[in-house]
């Protein structure tokens, strides 16, 4: 990892990158990932690399679905692992719900080698897709899931998700929370709430406001008046805003 200097106007998002870069060298993190990461810095300037309220918003109301789900999964690909490892497990913990590695790009064993650079980090479980349970209404890998994992999940935390695998989950009844800093990807558009954020900044506050909830019933008040058009509106008009605000 690069030596980056904590006084460089551009520290933190160098850092990511350096994270993303040893992800590749490491084998966790497709080639492909790179060039995912630069398309997502660009939308984190355009918010002002700041968690926003229509984040905020939508971070308690997905703290709301995964605290009342029976069975969430959180699902992990090359660039979450290199990102937030620590914070997917402590989410994990919170919610007392599996890990479970699912990516586009397969090559040279990259699903073990995500597995294990969980477990490293203090993982307890972590699932693997199996030929024994596919998805309906996709073609790709990414079809495939454990049996006892997204396979039976109703509500699924996938960050930095593929589009494809998004619409395929909710098409099977599932509820989708993901975090996604274009709120016009199509991930952004059918998932059932859009965190549009970066995930370094979202786990965190995530794993927060699930510890501080308690009432079921206001929970469930929060999930009904959520609006996820509405939350992606609001960014698009922030993105779009002029200069003078």
């Amino acid at each position: 990892m690069s030596d980056v200097p904590k006084s460089h106007p551009r520290y933190l998002s160098l850092t990511l990158r350096d994270r993303i870069v040893e992800g590749v060298e490491k084998g966790i993190t497709s080639i492909h990932g790179l060039i995912a990461h630069g398309r997502g810095e660009a939308f984190d300037y355009l918010i002002g690399e700041k968690t926003q309220s229509f984040a905020t918003n939508a971070i308690c109301v997905a703290a709301a679905m995964l605290k009342l789900s029976n069975h969430p999964v959180i699902s992990v690909n090359g660039n979450v692992a290199a990102l937030v490892p620590k914070e997917l497990i402590e989410l994990a913990h919170i919610l007392k719900a599996p890990l479970e590695v699912n990516i586009f790009h397969t090559e040279t064993g990259r699903e073990e080698k995500i597995r294990q650079h969980l477990l490293k980090n203090g993982a307890d479980n972590v699932l693997m897709p199996s030929q024994d349970a596919q998805l309906s209404y996709i073609d790709s890998n990414r079809k495939y899931v454990h049996p006892g994992g997204i396979f039976i999940a109703d509500v699924v935390f996938v960050p930095l998700e593929d589009g494809d695998r998004c619409e395929a989950l909710r098409k099977m009844g599932k509820d989708v929370v993901t975090v996604d800093l274009n709120p016009m990807s199509r991930t952004a558009k059918q998932a059932s709430i859009t965190i549009v954020d970066n995930v370094v900044r979202t786990l965190p506050l995530l794993c927060k406001e699930i510890l501080k909830l308690t009432n079921d019933s206001d929970l469930q008040n929060k999930l009904t008046h959520y609006n996820n058009e509405d939350i992606l509106q609001q960014a698009l008009q922030y993105i779009s805003r002029s200069p003078d605000g």
